[in-house]
């Protein structure tokens, strides 16, 4: 008998019976999900709550993924995500965060609001953070520590709205993709009083640093044709006060997760799935969810048999993926304005520093220095000491009178194998319908992550929103199967109806 008729064979038999079933017992529809990170604990909580019996592999020592909550100093801070994007009921996180009463410290351009639990989009019960002045949100600095004026720092950044609004027009005009770069470089060009020059160009560099920050990515990769086709929700943005864990444990609570379990091939077959980890060991169900972050995809480290499709292994590789780390400095006290963000600024988007503030969210004396694209990738070949030492030496520029740091952290997602970037964005000449693309499954493996959210790709809620889709999916396939399928039972409740689109394809 070859090695595929065995191997058949004992997938038959594996699927037929439960791990605790007799024999003659009907056994419950089984799924195992791949990647302990937001999308895939939502998926498998899902599946789990639908009678799925679910099994989840993790690589790493934790739950979380890139999610990462870290208690040493004392107090909970993110090495990872750590915003809520669109502090409003719309939000596809809003349920769990309102049921666990996380507080979130809202940071925007114009005010600062700590909101408490129920996330109210319109009527919201706030308390107002003290501001001097509602307009101190950023504090930005030369090089000489010389604080640039607030008026200069607000008329350079409606400049660069000006300027964003320019690249549309050269957006209509050109067929062909580009990059944000070339596109502000042909608005300079038609429009040279557009043009800033001395300390405004550096402040101007400093928005498009923190641009660039936003989709984790240098702005001469990023696509002019997509780069804006994310959808913003409303209610601005939330820092989570306690860090993201909660929400990861509260969902997980009660799975049965298998932490490092790097799974190296997945195996399909009409009849189910197998799954093998490092060290040989199998497992085997009906489906799998696939959640792992799409540098690891990229990375071929996982084997899929047969080959995924063309056009599924297209989309892997023709999705950017970025790189922001963050260096978490804990002082003794406060020696830095009481604004939200500290702010370098610079010749070029490269040279500018951005340091978020917790003490103003959270009472902890703490700065976040946040390098993205190039600057972080170069910054990763540092030790933790000296990527430290880099980031006081840029506040030191600003503030000559900092003290050291007693304690420091550093994140590194673009060389953790775990990861292999941050999050996914858009490059130049490649669809914003790659995120699509990924999401759509293939026979009976599901995909879920960030990187497979057309909506919301980047973000905790876009990786939270493609598990529940992914695992209805699932559930429905299976179901389906076997003639069990109920197509008016909800996966999680009926507080979080799950839209799910037409799976078209075209020979």
């Amino acid at each position: 008998m070859d090695s595929a008729s065995r191997s058949n064979r004992q997938l038959r038999r594996a699927l037929c019976y439960s791990n605790n079933a007799g024999k003659g017992q009907a056994r419950s529809p089984s799924v195992i999900v791949i990647g302990a990170g937001m999308a895939g604990v939502a998926a498998a909580r899902a599946l789990h709550d639908a009678s799925f019996k679910v099994v989840l592999l993790e690589s790493r020592d934790r739950v979380g993924g890139r999610v990462h909550t870290d208690y040493s100093f004392g107090f909970p801070v993110d090495l990872g995500a750590s915003w809520l994007h669109g502090v409003c009921q719309e939000n596809p996180l809003a349920p769990v965060i309102s049921r666990l009463g996380l507080p979130l410290y809202r940071t925007s351009g114009d005010n600062s609001v700590l909101y408490d639990h129920d996330l109210e989009s319109r009527v919201l019960k706030t308390v107002v953070v003290s501001l001097i002045q509602a307009n101190l949100c950023y504090a930005l600095f030369d090089m000489d520590g010389n604080q640039v004026p607030q008026e200069l720092v607000t008329k350079v950044g409606e400049a660069f709205e000006s300027i964003l609004k320019e690249t549309d027009k050269v957006r209509e005009e050109h067929d062909e993709d580009m990059s944000i770069q070339r596109a502000i470089s042909i608005v300079f060009d038609r429009r040279p009083e557009l043009r800033l020059e001395g300390l405004a160009h550096k402040v101007l560099q400093w928005y498009l640093c923190r641009m660039e920050g936003w989709f984790a990515a240098d702005a001469e990769t990023i696509s002019l044709k997509s780069w804006d086709k994310e959808e913003l929700l409303p209610g601005g943005h939330g820092l989570m006060v306690r860090g993201y864990l909660p929400v990861i444990n509260t969902l997980a609570k009660g799975l049965d997760i298998r932490l490092g379990h790097r799974v190296t091939k997945i195996t399909r077959h009409y009849i189910g799935v197998k799954v093998t980890v490092e060290g040989g060991k199998t497992f085997v169900a009906d489906a799998v969810v696939v959640a792992v972050p799409l540098g690891v995809l990229k990375a071929r480290t996982i084997k899929f048999e047969p080959r995924l499709p063309d056009w599924k292994e297209a989309a892997i590789d023709d999705l950017g993926v970025g790189i922001e780390n963050k260096i978490i400095m804990h002082f003794d006290k406060v020696f830095w304005p009481n604004v939200e963000f500290l702010g370098v600024v610079s010749d070029t988007s490269y040279g500018c520093s951005y340091f978020l503030n917790l003490h103003k969210a959270t009472g902890h004396c703490v700065l976040v220095y946040m390098p993205a694209g190039q600057l972080a990738r170069d910054i990763e070949k540092m030790s933790d000491e000296a990527a430290a030492n880099f980031a006081f030496t840029q506040l030191k520029k600003i503030l000559p009178d900092a003290s050291s740091p007693i304690q420091y952290l550093v994140s590194h997602w673009g060389t953790d194998a775990n990861s292999l970037g941050s999050y996914s964005y858009d490059t130049v000449g490649k669809s914003h319908d790659l995120y699509e693309r990924l999401r759509i499954p293939v026979d009976n493996l599901f995909f879920a992550g960030e990187a497979t959210s057309m909506s919301y790709p980047g973000s905790v809620h876009g990786a939270f929103s493609t598990g529940l889709m992914a695992a209805e999916d699932c559930r429905m396939r299976v179901l389906e199967r076997y003639g069990e399928l109920d197509l008016f039972q909800p996966v999680m409740g009926e507080e979080t109806p799950i839209s799910v689109p037409f799976l078209i394809s075209r020979l």
